[in-house]
């Protein structure tokens, strides 16, 4: 699968057409989809748009949109109008969004045309693409393997070769473990730098939208296009929100390492170190640096989400909008509709949230969490005071085989270097540092860089000169 700014170029130049590329990308979607089942849904209707892109081609060349025919996947927790957006939930199954998402206006915009909608854990919950209402996702590199979640389904849309590029969101390392697992670029940008208005909320506070890419280029411009101010969302921000964050050639890296020690595995070790060597004889510093309060970022995480989680899924009551059981009363209508249409993730995580913020825990759990928040983005401030960039593995493992994290605080392990930084809403960068040994398969595992609040330059100019230019 060619890069954006290569079908761009082959469009400008006659190479290819639009409607070439829609075209095969839905030919990669009829052979492949069957088994991997990257998609919910795929949109026919696409070779028009793509058809009038040739059009446009041919009459104006480099004078269009950055993104004009260029095929993409979303994750289906994305409104798109006129489109189903189930969440891949049972609950929002038949569910029809009535208007697009910012992000989504402003793809259209920029010319790109969407194939399809992609599988996600239910409602973004989990950390393989297991918990679909609609069966999983599995991983193209490995199929007996999970292709991480909860943009499962969005990675393997990009892995498979369908789409260059396909868009998720990224609550806890939701678009970060994904890339990691299947070899990809992903990128989560600081928190409100890109408007949450159509996305369907997990957690508020923690939620955005990125893309997965296979450069770090593409998923610059993919980023530039979706991002900026939104009247529909006071949370987003502009450029001057945080002092600026220059770019240089040299930069000086922060190595957590007790924040290594314990549950990560030997060879993620060795191809991280690998990558360490890499940035050293590239000029750039590493050094060790102290995070004690990243350690607690899981434990912190699990209490906020899930209540944010309880507020927002109160919605899906049986009433509004979405499944409906009938009952013999308001109650019993509220009850049987989320007992049959919401899967066991979603309820943990409901029940859990509910809890911490009940009379009598609010202040010994979500109160305590929130205060732990508040003291790792003060801890953050005063690290990026001395380091430009703050490098962990993405991912404590490769991909793992389905079924082999049965146990919800094993999974939950697997987002220990990802959720700090959804926390604190400092941006990062994940990309592949290498293959390891897995059962006679060469696994990906990813690199994270994360960066200062509004630093998202600054990882994209790094990582296209670590990534891009050796690839």
């Amino acid at each position: 699968m060619k890069t954006v700014a290569e079908l761009r170029t082959a469009y400008i130049k006659g190479e290819m057409k639009p409607s070439e590329a829609v075209a095969a990308a839905l030919a990669v979607i009829k052979e492949k989809d069957e088994e991997i089942h990257a998609f919910l849904a795929v949109y026919e209707d696409a070779l028009e748009a793509a058809k009038a892109a040739d059009t446009l081609y041919a009459e104006k060349g480099a004078d269009t949109p950055p993104l004009l025919g260029v095929p993409i996947a979303l994750k289906n927790n994305i409104l798109m109008k006129g489109k189903k957006a189930t969440a891949a939930s049972k609950i929002l199954e038949n569910y029809t969004a009535v208007y697009d998402a910012t992000i989504v206006e402003k793809l259209k915009a920029a010319g790109a045309i969407v194939v399809g909608a992609t599988n996600l854990d239910e409602f973004a919950m989990g950390g393989s693409t297991e918990n679909s209402a609609f069966g999983p996702t599995k991983n193209p590199v490995d199929t007996t393997r999970v292709p991480g979640g909860s943009s499962g389904g969005s990675a393997a849309a990009v892995a498979m070769g369908a789409v260059p590029v396909a868009l998720g969101t990224d609550t806890g390392g939701s678009i970060r473990q994904p890339a990691s697992y299947c070899g990809l670029v992903g990128f989560k940008p600081t928190y409100g730098a890109v408007s949450r208005y159509g996305l369907i909320a997990m957690g508020s506070s923690l939620d955005q939208a990125g893309p997965l890419t296979n450069s770090v280029a593409d998923a610059e411009l993919i980023h530039h296009t979706i991002a900026g101010l939104d009247k529909m969302d006071a949370t987003t921000i502009t450029d001057d929100t945080y002092p600026a964050v220059t770019t240089k050639d040299a930069y000086t890296f922060g190595v957590p390492r007790h924040f290594l020690k314990e549950g990560v595995d030997a060879s993620v070790l060795e191809a991280f170190e690998q990558h360490i060597a890499v940035l050293t004889a590239a000029g750039h510093k590493v050094v060790d640096i102290e995070l004690p309060l990243f350690e607690k970022g899981l434990a912190a995480y699990y209490i906020v989400m899930p209540a944010e989680v309880s507020s927002n899924l109160a919605r899906y009551d049986g009433i509004r909008y979405g499944l409906s059981v009938e009952g013999d009363n308001l109650l019993d209508v509220y009850e049987k509709t989320r007992a049959e249409g919401l899967g066991a993730e979603v309820k943990r995580r409901v029940l859990l949230g509910t809890y911490v913020l009940s009379s009598g825990y609010y202040d010994a759990y979500y109160g305590k969490a929130e205060l732990v928040r508040k003291q790792m983005r003060q801890e953050l401030d005063e690290v990026f005071k001395t380091v430009d960039i703050i490098l962990t593995p993405t991912a404590p493992t490769p991909a793992f085989k389905f079924g082999s994290n049965e146990d919800p605080l094993a999974m939950y392990k697997q987002d220990i270097f990802t959720v700090p930084v959804n926390l604190t809403g400092v941006p990062a960068l994940t990309f592949p540092m290498g293959t390891v040994e897995g059962e006679g398969k060469q696994l990906p595992v990813g690199v994270q860089y994360i960066g200062p609040h509004g630093g998202d330059a600054r990882l994209f100019h790094i990582g296209k000169a670590i990534y891009d230019e050796r690839t």
